[in-house]
């Protein structure tokens, strides 16, 4: 039955199982009880009047969501961290008095965003090694078929498929390294208070500062994290969220330029998408093999790419110790943003793992402008077999014009070669070694090689899984 509400196609049709998982409610309000457990133990801890009855039966109830009861209370109160702490608090009578004892709403909301953050980048960096390691693979089976190079867009310098391959590789390397910084980088919030003097948790420890600190460290700890940030407002520093969504603007722009590159080579023939035997390119021209999977990345990436600058306004915008105008747009942003940077690196696995190649046309296409770009080895090659420099230059200039010509104004193949060969000046040349494609690729194949030894290996290394994670494409 199709649904009578809007349903985010992020979430229907777009990304994983496991980022939407993530993001969830049940997720989002499980963490909060359980940031609860770890706030009533560490209390217990530093000497609070809390008993072990009451955080076992805390503990007993952090699955077991009313999530009816919760909805009505918000509707109650319009303060959902309110809400749920009375719902907990009807699930767990005995220990209603201390659940979020000395602590505001950020305690909750906050640490279970840095958490959610943190795992989900975690997932983001794994989704990114598996990625690079199927264009990696894709790179060292075609590591020396030649082909065109582009500048402008335009036929350049012959370069492998290979090689274009390592340059997708390479953008998406160098985000990994970014996403794991940022994981690094994120730490708890911790027990900070109202304002972020944690003058709540000073008055109920009896003016202790010390154990105010080491109330601070023990609820990090066992939440999962080492560091606290230094200091803070009633919120974390946007400034985190807005490092996050730069990176993963990072991972889209990247994932971007594959797709637009692997775009325009199906309309030239040379490399394709998988095209699945029963799939539709059109509904009207059944001949057609749109690149639908690389339209879909460029799609989600360009939502993804102007997230940012809503990251980045928020910051902005948080006036002296917070305001609640960043709530309603990080609901939005942050989910939304790691959904769409999800599905997208799906998409890039899911066409990495199946390139379809066509070595004919792309040797055709290459052979199409060889002999332009082989005219300067033969005037070398003249040159060193006793010709005069000059004449030999004007003569070649002469022919490729005359070439050019037939093939812009005429539609004829291009006729250098031919024009060349039968030209005294140049019969006595071995035209068929000097060109061979192989000659104009450089360093190419070695390059393929030690990219994949420098970068590829390393992070095959830290992500021993990557070659076996699965990408399932939802539709």
């Amino acid at each position: 039955m199709p649904s009578d509400h809007y349903e985010n196609p992020l979430i229907a049709r777009y990304a994983s199982k496991q980022m939407s998982q993530l993001w969830s409610d049940r997720k989002k309000f499980t963490t909060w009880r359980r940031l609860w457990v770890a706030l009533a133990e560490a209390e217990q801890e530093l000497g609070l009047p809390i008993s072990d009855d009451q955080i076992a039966e805390l503990k007993a109830h952090v699955d077991d969501i009313d999530m009816e009861t919760a909805n009505r209370y918000e509707r109650q109160f319009r303060h959902d961290v309110m809400a749920h702490v009375h719902t907990y608090g009807d699930a767990c009578p005995l220990a209603a008095p201390i659940i979020h004892l000395g602590a505001t709403s950020c305690f909750v909301t906050d640490n279970t965003d840095l958490i959610l953050l943190r795992q989900s980048l975690q997932l983001i960096a794994h989704r990114l090694a598996a990625v690079i390691d199927r264009l990696a693979r894709f790179a060292q089976q075609h590591r020396d078929l030649a082909c065109l190079g582009f500048t402008h867009l335009q036929p350049a310098q012959p370069t492998t498929i290979g090689k274009r391959a390592c340059l997708w590789a390479y953008d998406l390397a160098m985000d990994l390294v970014e996403v794991e910084y940022r994981i690094e980088q994120v730490k708890a919030r911790s027990i900070k208070g109202t304002t972020g003097t944690q003058a709540s948790f000073l008055e109920l420890l009896g003016g202790d500062h010390d154990k105010v600190k080491r109330l601070e460290r023990r609820v990090a700890e066992k939440i999962g994290f080492q560091a606290t940030y230094a200091v803070t407002g009633q919120t974390y520093s946007r400034k985190v969220d807005s490092q996050i969504v730069d990176v993963l603007s990072g991972v889209a722009q990247s994932a971007h330029k594959l797709a637009t590159d692997l775009r325009i080579l199906a309309s030239r023939k040379e490399v394709e998408e998988p095209f699945e035997t029963s799939q539709i390119g059109s509904s009207a021209m059944a001949y057609k093999r749109n690149p639908m999977r690389s339209e879909r990345i460029c799609s989600l990436a360009r939502f993804a790419i102007s997230l940012q600058s809503s990251a980045a306004n928020t910051l902005a915008t948080q006036w002296m110790e917070r305001t609640l105008d960043d709530s309603a747009n990080r609901r939005l942003v942050l989910p939304q943003a790691f959904l769409a940077v999800d599905a997208v690196l799906v998409l890039c696995q899911n066409i990495a793992s199946g390139l379809v190649v066509y070595p004919n046309v792309i040797a055709r296409h290459l052979n199409e402008e060889l002999p332009f770009m082989a005219s300067e080895n033969l005037l070398m090659a003249a040159v060193t077999a006793g010709g005069d420099r000059q004449e030999l230059h004007e003569r070649i200039r002469q022919h490729s014009q005359a070439a050019a010509a037939v093939v812009k104004n005429e539609g004829r193949p291009n006729d250098l070669v031919q024009r060349l060969q039968a030209d005294p000046a140049f019969t006595h040349l071995d035209f068929s070694a000097t060109m061979d494609p192989s000659r104009f690729v450089g360093r190419a194949p070695q390059q393929v090689d030690e990219f994949i030894a420098e970068i590829v290996r390393p992070i095959r290394l830290r992500y021993p899984e990557a070659g076996t994670i699965q990408a399932e494409v939802n539709v």
